[in-house]
């Protein structure tokens, strides 16, 4: 259950949130001030609140191509955020984690959210990752964007949308978390689950989405999307 592209733009809503921080070392340092904002582009998927963080070059949140984390399982079939947070948390080359979450947590279709995040001189780099709602194991993020070095310098990146590669993709409601029908276009008696069932466990790696098919509970025009379902922009401010 659980980059670029022109013309990708949507229009959105930003609405500014106190996000839930997590810290990890002590900085040696001046810390550094980012104003980050996910835009979901898509106008049929709900995603999870960002996970984000800062941190040096010894940090990936996932590989293309290898085998999905526990972390990234975890979000990509069950939307739990814990296990990725907590890996992160405690990792010395991380600087701060942030869980951006708004009045309603799934970052909706066609909105954004904005936040702040922090990081030491030595974080150059910043991840995120949020599961992509109405799918078995889709998830979208980017690694290694670049932090801007200068006060007012931004960074926009565009995230895919990926299959973790760790559950056959059955597009059944009852394999599925539940607020996929809630924010949804359509519903059924499923309850869904926020649990990893082990008869549908896929032994396979990380690899591009091939969308949805459609021929069970999801339907390609109501749960499908195009290109690329995800932008971020990050800018130094202080």
């Amino acid at each position: 259950a659980g980059i670029a592209l022109v013309g990708c733009e949507a229009a959105v809503t930003e609405p500014t949130v106190e996000p839930d921080l997590s810290y990890t070392s002590a900085d040696d340092g001046q810390m550094r001030k980012y104003r980050v904002t996910v835009y979901n582009l898509t106008s049929t998927q709900a995603l999870t609140p960002p996970l984000v963080a800062t941190h040096d070059s010894r940090v990936r949140f996932f590989r293309y191509g290898h085998p999905a984390s526990e972390g990234i399982q975890q979000i990509a079939e069950n939307g739990n955020l814990g296990p990725m947070n907590e890996a992160l948390s405690a990792n010395e080359h991380v600087g701060q984690v942030v869980i951006a979450a708004g009045e309603i947590p799934p970052l909706l279709q066609n909105e954004s959210i904005t936040f702040e995040i922090e990081g030491r001189s030595s974080d150059r780099m910043l991840s995120w990752v949020s599961m992509l709602i109405c799918t078995n194991d889709g998830f979208t993020g980017r690694n290694r964007i670049s932090l801007p070095r200068h006060l007012g310098q931004s960074r926009t990146a565009y995230s895919r949308a990926y299959d973790a590669g760790t559950e056959i993709n059955t597009e059944d409601f009852a394999d599925i978390v539940p607020p996929c029908q809630i924010f949804g276009a359509t519903s059924s008696d499923d309850e869904g689950t926020g649990m990893s069932n082990p008869a549908l466990a896929e032994h396979q790696r990380v690899r591009r989405h091939r969308g949805i098919h459609g021929g069970n509970d999801l339907d390609p025009e109501l749960h499908g999307w195009r290109h690329s379902v995800a932008k971020i922009e990050v800018e130094r401010i202080g």
